[in-house]
């Protein structure tokens, strides 16, 4: 329906018996849980059984844009959500690109897609027309190849969704590609993927959701495009890789697999400015009509030894950290490749760089050898070295099917000696910001149900939106409760509505009722989005605690938190009280201290009551 944000229907495919059939959904149903993830959420604690294998055919693996995805007022993202792999719990990875709006505009506010296919499939969308295709010959073929080939069959217009061989061999690092690079990374969503035999989804849409000639709406776009703040246009220049350098300074990019200081272990910081990562770059690139246009894609390579081709995306902050402050590695030309090689494999960046950085420090305390990894000489900063590794994970050769899931399964392989080297909390690696700079990271890293996942907490000033302040200094733990909860809750709204954080970052966020109200009638307000946040964050905990994983007894690295502390550095003498701040948040969420398990009154107090019996009988 033209002019309203809102398809009101989802696509369910069954893989194992080839139905598909459209479901409506109840315009309460958007309100309730907005989109993305948030719609998700809902419908997988409904029906993936309690206890179904996350590789097996009655896990559910669903692709949401978000509600405003595909309007002109800034949606572009979409999230996937399943049950992982990699936690054993809720799973969900966030991406841009042009799927979610093409997805949209053929008329789908999200795919189930349930069951498992004998023989590679994919799936091809034409708006209501829907078909599984065979894709034997894609099975093998790495995601940016695949994405072409598709596009060559079915026009350069389509929009394609795939994993690469990563996912295909089950890879708790995979993630689904699309757009040559934009990475739903997260959460081992790739390999859920792989064990459903599809290869990729497709999709071609022939109008717009939203008429183009609609004044108001126009108007709304132009009005808050001139609120937008001056990091803005830092974005638009360097993209994220531009804070690298001052990032590993301060003490917020992690360094020497977490080890290390930058002022102390990487004097080369400054060979990693977003100056010389867009000497490389050909042209600046934008997800589906995003005015932040934060992404670059590059020249083909002049190095021989890392011949990534024309249009390569510029590495993100996190790539370049993964993949350079924590291994020690200042060449852009070896970061640009390792980013271009994940991309064609279908690996999370963040993962894989930090598998290689705990590898690299296994190697160098003798837990692994020359002779486990066939001569490779695994040191900090070589890079040729790392860019190999790379690849047999990839593949999952040799030495590469050991670190192929992740830190936390080659860990429990290696045994005990490797633990004070694994950078990771339950069972994902820890992203490239430091919770000794910004403590509330601690308690996204460990509480949410996906945990390390620097996304789901931005500190940035919310005007509207009532998120209480945190603490003044770093040094103070108590009191930051209410704050983090707030803040984690309008996370959700942003996610679930489809946008980049850094359009809500940069931009006026507390005009998003206004904008959800202009593409729907509705008359949402800031209090209620707010408890559509809270409702949102309390069913993706309902999910996790009910497979069985306990948040609060997750192990965290003591890296992490400084303990012991670091002796130079910006971090020197200083550690994190995680205790407090734990018991702080839990109690401001209302959930239960031992287990994370959402009080019956909350439940019940949201309106999820059926959710409450099934935690408490």
């Amino acid at each position: 329906m033209l002019n309203n944000a809102i398809n009101g229907k989802i696509l369910n495919v069954n893989l194992s018996s080839g139905v598909m059939e459209a479901e409506s959904l109840p315009e309460e149903m958007y309100r309730n849980y907005i989109g993305g993830y948030g719609i998700g959420a809902r419908l997988l604690f409904d029906r993936i059984p309690s206890g179904a294998d996350a590789l097996g055919p009655d896990n559910i693996l669903g692709l949401f844009p978000g509600l405003l995805t595909g309007t002109p007022l800034f949606g572009s993202r979409f999230q996937v959500v399943a049950k992982s792999p990699k936690t054993g719990g809720w799973g969900d990875a966030n991406c841009g690109g042009d799927f979610g709006p093409f997805l949209k505009h053929a008329g789908w506010d999200g795919l189930m897609i349930t069951g498992a296919s004998e023989q590679p499939v994919y799936l091809l969308i034409e708006d209501e027309k829907t078909e599984i295709k065979d894709a034997s010959d894609l099975w093998g073929v790495d995601a940016i190849t695949t994405e072409d080939t598709l596009k060559e069959r079915h026009g350069k217009k389509a929009s394609i969704a795939c994993i690469g061989p990563a996912g295909e061999n089950l890879s708790y690092m995979a993630g689904i590609c699309n757009e040559r690079g934009r990475l739903a990374a997260r959460s081992g969503l790739g390999a859920v993927m792989g064990a459903k035999k599809l290869k990729a989804v497709v999709t071609l849409a022939s109008r717009k959701i939203l008429a183009g000639d609609d004044k108001e709406i126009r108007a709304l776009v132009r009005t808050s495009l001139d609120e937008f703040g001056p990091a803005a246009n830092f974005f638009r220049t360097f993209g994220t890789t531009g804070i690298t350098p001052v990032s590993a300074m301060s003490g917020d990019s992690p360094v020497k697999n977490w080890g290390g200081a930058g002022t102390v272990d990487f004097p080369q910081l400054q060979e990693l400015s977003g100056d010389k990562f867009n000497a490389k770059m050909d042209r600046s690139y934008a997800c589906w009509h995003c005015p932040l246009a934060c992404g670059a894609e590059s020249n083909e390579s002049e190095n021989p030894t890392y011949p990534y081709p024309k249009h390569t995306h510029r590495a993100e902050y996190e790539t370049a950290c993964s993949f350079g402050t924590l291994s020690l590695n200042a060449d852009i030309d070896s970061l640009q490749y390792a980013n271009h090689l994940c991309n064609a494999y279908g690996l999370d960046t963040i993962s894989a760089g930090a598998t290689i950085a705990f590898a690299i420090e296994c190697y160098e305390n003798e837990l692994i050898g020359s002779e486990d990894t066939g001569g490779l000489e695994l040191t900090w900063g070589n890079n040729e070295a790392i860019i190999e590794m790379l690849h047999r994970i990839g593949k999952r050769e040799g030495i590469g099917d050991l670190f192929a899931d992740g830190i936390r399964k080659a860990a429990e392989k290696l045994g005990p000696k490797a633990e004070p080297f694994a950078m990771d909390v339950g069972g994902e690696e820890l992203p490239m910001h430091d919770a000794k700079l910004q403590p509330e990271y601690f308690t996204t890293y460990k509480l949410d149900p996906t945990p390390s996942r620097h996304t789901l907490y931005e500190g940035a000033a919310r005007a509207g939106w009532a998120v209480p302040p945190t603490a003044k200094t770093r040094n103070e733990f108590s009191g930051r409760g209410e704050h983090h909860k707030g803040a984690a809750e309008y996370m959700h709204i942003v996610n679930s509505i489809g946008a980049c954080m850094f359009i809500t970052f940069t931009g006026p966020n507390e005009r998003i009722p206004e904008w959800i109200n202009a593409v729907t009638g509705w008359d949402v307000t800031h209090d209620e989005l707010r408890r559509t946040g809270e409702r949102i964050a309390n069913l993706r905990m309902a999910f996790h605690v009910r497979e069985g994983d306990n948040p609060a007894q997750r192990r965290v690295p003591g890296r992490l938190v400084g303990s012991p502390a670091q002796e130079v550095g910006p971090h020197k003498d200083y550690t994190v009280d995680g205790d407090t701040m734990q018991r702080e948040y839990l109690a401001a969420c209302d959930w239960d201290q031992e287990t994370c398990m959402p009080s019956r009154a909350k439940l019940t107090e949201l309106g999820l009551e059926d959710v409450a019996r099934a935690l408490h009988g």
